[in-house]
Formats: C-alpha cells, structure tokens, sequence
C-alpha cells in the first residue's frame, strides 16, 4: 500500500507542491479552534442553544440572542481568535528565522517593547482604547527596529538577533516596572492587568486592528514561506539559491513583527501562545519548516481554549488568558526540557 506524502496542483504555468500531514493537521486545528468558539458562544450567565447561536451569527435570531452572541461575546471570540492566529504565525516565523526553539516573540523583547508602548499611554498620557492599542503597535515596531540595529553588522546573524532583544526586553522590563511603581495604584492596577494578557471587554475595534493584520501580512508570510526555508539551510545556500538574503529576512521579520505587534495591541502581551504553537504544530505534522498556517491554527486553538478556561475556573471570577496560556505554556516548556534532557542524557 502506498502513502501519499505530497499532492502537487499544476495550472498553467503555476505549480504548488503541498504536505498531505501539515494539511490535514492545519484543518483539523482549524476546525477545533472554529468547535471552541461556538461552543464559547452558547455558554456563560445565559446558556444559548447551537441552533440559536448559529441563527444570530447570521442575522435571523431574536433582539435578546443577538445582543448576547454579536455584541458581547463575538468581539471577545474573534479577537481570542485572531490573536492565536497572528502569535502562532508570528511565533513560527521567529523560530525559524532565529534558527532558535525559544526565538519567540516572547523573548526577543517584542512583547516587551509593546508593553512600553502601552504603559507610556496608560499611565503618562492618560489613554485608553484606541490609543493604547497605538501605543501598543508603535512600542513593538521601534523595539524591533532597535534590536536588528543593534544585531546587524555586515548582516544580522540569529544568535546576535536573539541576544540583542534579551538585552533589550530586559532594559524594557526595568522601564515598565518603574513606570507601575510611580503610577497612581488605580492607573497602576490597570496596566497590570493589561500587562498580563485579556480578551474580555474586547469591542469590534481590536477585532478591525488584529483582523487587518492577519488578513494582510499572513498570506504574505505564507508565500515567502519558500525563501524561509532556504534561509534555514544557511545565508551561502540561500544565495545560491537565488534568494536576495537581507530583503528576504527583512521582508519576513517585518511581517512577524506586524502579527504581534498588532495581536499585543489587541490582547495585550499574552504570554507563551508565540511559544509554545509551533513547537506543538511541528510535532503534529512531523514535517520540516516554519509550519506557518498549522502554527496559526494551534495558536487559535490554545487562545480560544485558554479564554475558555479562564471564563469558567473560578466561579466568581473572570480570569484573563494570559494566565491560563502562561501557566499551561510553561508547564508544557518545562515537559518539554525534562523530556530533551533525558533523551541526551
């Protein structure tokens, strides 16, 4: 019996060469992410049939079903949604760029500079909404801008990449933790709870920012997918290759930088989701790569599953996700370093 591992698609002068494994897992994810988000819907103070829900999604439920399905909760799912979606690309793209398993947004001080960005707005200018999201976005793009200004020398090498945002997510960290120290403890409450990572409240204003993100920059990451796994084999055999290196790298950095930036300024820096997705996306697909779009699928995944729990483990309380993902990613990272330890062992 035969296996079919890859299925290319030729029209014209158009050929595309597709991994039966990684498709069929990126469906499966994504169709388990679109499963948690309806049942997210039907569930809460007022419990809500699937029929019912499925009626108000498309305009033909009563006032009550549709006040509670598409002005308090969708924006919140969409947004759990589209966040997991852009940390899962974004983080897959770091990783293979850095040619580091922990060369996440997480750790080469994005999420950080977002974080600024943010609090500067909170607690200086009084902000709130739309201008902490702005904030958020412009945070993350001058701490990427400053951290491959400081990596490059004749070219920018992963391992100076991920040092230069370590030291810079830490120099950030010290700020961000000054500015909460001299707030005011009511402004000083809110950014923290800002800092750990929500989707509640959440209106169709983040739904727009993140949204546009997604929709523009992944198909984009998506089709460079190719010059990224000829970076992956070295800067030489890229060039022989015909790939253009620094462009290429910028092109891709850019655009993961874009994802998360724009999913920070949604959520807010959640922890661990850029971490933790493509690590679980390559082990469910067995296949060489960023896995980009099976990323992005487990991202919504962990996201949507997340805020899920954080709704309903405590009874009395409403938890941000941030905690839910932290805990769950950390627990899944230290498995994950026992287990390679062993094996080396």
């Amino acid at each position: 019996m035969t296996t079919i591992h890859r299925v290319t698609i030729r029209r014209g002068g158009f050929s595309l060469r597709l991994r039966v494994r990684p498709v069929i897992v990126g469906a499966v994810l994504a169709l388990l992410a679109l499963t948690v988000s309806v049942f997210t819907l039907t569930s809460g103070d007022f419990p809500i049939p699937v029929p019912d829900v499925l009626r108000a999604l498309v305009g033909a439920g009563d006032a009550a079903t549709n006040v509670i399905v598409l002005e308090l909760r969708l924006p919140r799912v969409a947004v759990a949604l589209l966040v997991g979606i852009a940390l899962g690309a974004s983080g897959a793209v770091f990783q293979s760029l850095t040619r580091n398993p922990l060369g996440s947004p997480d750790f080469v001080g994005l999420t950080v500079g977002s974080s600024t960005g943010a609090l500067l707005v909170i607690l200086l200018l009084g902000g709130s909404g739309f201008g902490v999201s702005a904030g958020a976005i412009a945070g993350c793009v001058a701490t990427s801008v400053l951290v491959y200004l400081l990596a490059f020398r004749r070219g920018v090498q992963p391992f100076r990449l991920v040092l230069m945002g370590i030291g810079v997510s830490a120099l950030l960290d010290a700020l961000n933790t000054f500015l909460i120290l001299r707030a005011r403890l009511a402004d000083a409450i809110a950014a923290q709870v800002w800092l750990i990572g929500s989707v509640s409240g959440r209106t169709y204003t983040e739904v727009v920012i993140v949204g546009l993100g997604v929709v523009v920059v992944l198909p984009v990451l998506v089709y460079a997918s190719r010059q990224l796994a000829m970076l992956n084999l070295g800067d030489e055999v890229a060039v022989v290759q015909g790939v253009r290196v620094e462009p290429a790298r910028a092109v891709l950095a850019g655009g993961a930088v874009v994802l998360a930036a724009v999913a920070t300024a949604a959520a807010g820096p959640v922890g661990f989701v850029a971490l933790s997705a493509p690590h679980i996306a390559a082990r469910l697909t067995r296949a060489p790569g960023a896995n980009i779009l099976p990323s992005a699928a487990m991202g919504a995944v962990l996201m949507v599953g997340g805020d899920w729990v954080a709704q309903r483990i405590l009874p009395d309380r409403d938890l941000p996700v941030g905690v839910v993902t932290a805990a769950a990613g950390g627990a899944y990272l230290c498995w994950l370093l026992a287990r390679e330890w062993r094996r080396g062992v």
